[in-house]
């Protein structure tokens, strides 16, 4: 990353700069999430965080989206503007650069792929007779490891864009080519910063989880008995982590931690605060309206 976008500037290519940027995207990303988890490390368990220190990786991911939005604007109205007033590039050493950089993605493609097998699953340590597997708890561990591969793969291709634009400017004058590519290189930064902004924005503003979620809390709960979710929110405190309120009416009501244990734990539902109404036959006309 640090060779290429040096390179870039020294021998006046966009699409190399544009490549190195790339890469720079992801690792200021991932840099800023090394530095939450170790907060969030450090902070485990303290008081002052109420519902735990998920939401730091959150809000780690969102500062770092926003500042990734500065480069990409920089790189694209630098292309735009060679693509008027075209530079000379020395596509020997820039070509030479750019193909080092695609070996090195390529390698770590392999070793992210190859590590794919190695996954551990982190359990809470909660009581739940009707757990479920850890596969979906595992294939959160695995999301995140392809997340990482996905993004090792969309290096690879800016490092192949680039190498085309040299060289077609090299072998053929279309020395367009190369802003050409900065400009895409700026485009695939804004696109993979807005996603980030919108996933870790709706987890800082407690938006609904998604409905598979909800779902199985629901289908856990009222397939027991005659149970009646009355009120139901369930929203994101961080990374796959979740915090639950529920008001559940019944004919034969238990306690609020019978309920919990009913809702599989590979749902990563982590904190929840449950009521629980008895039902009479007028109630059950109008289980919203629950008789305490």
């Amino acid at each position: 990353m640090a060779v290429e976008i040096a390179a870039g500037l020294a021998f006046g290519s966009m699409a190399l700069l544009a490549d190195g940027l790339h890469m720079g995207s992801h690792a200021l990303a991932l840099s800023i999430s090394a530095f939450a988890y170790l907060w969030m490390r450090r902070k485990a368990g303290h008081p002052s965080y109420v519902l735990g220190t998920g939401k730091i990786a959150s809000l780690s991911g969102y500062t770092g989206a926003l500042l990734l939005l500065i480069p990409a604007a920089a790189m694209a109205w630098e292309s735009m503007e060679r693509l008027h007033v075209p530079r000379p590039i020395n596509f020997e050493w820039a070509i030479a650069v750019a193909a080092v950089g695609l070996v090195v993605n390529v390698a770590c493609a392999f070793i992210l792929k190859s590590g794919g097998g190695h996954v551990h699953s982190h359990g809470h340590g909660h009581d739940n007779p009707h757990q479920k597997s850890s596969g979906a708890q595992e294939q959160r561990e695995d999301h995140n490891l392809r997340a990482a591969y996905l993004h090792v793969i969309a290096d690879a291709l800016t490092s192949i864009l680039a190498l085309v634009a040299l060289f077609a400017g090299a072998y053929w004058g279309q020395v367009w080519l190369d802003p050409v590519v900065g400009i895409a290189g700026a485009v695939l930064i804004v696109f993979w910063a807005w996603g980030l902004l919108r996933d870790s924005g709706s987890v800082l503003l407690d938006r609904s989880v998604h409905p598979e979620v909800r779902e199985g809390v629901r289908k856990a709960i009222e397939g027991e008995a005659d149970n009646s979710l009355a009120d139901f929110h369930v929203w994101s405190i961080g990374p796959g982590i979740y915090a639950a309120a529920l008001s559940v009416v019944t004919h034969d009501p238990m306690p609020p931690d019978h309920y919990k244990a009913l809702i599989p734990e590979d749902l990563g539902i982590q904190h929840v605060t449950i009521e629980v109404h008895l039902c009479d036959e007028g109630s059950m006309d109008n289980p919203a309206q629950p008789v305490r």
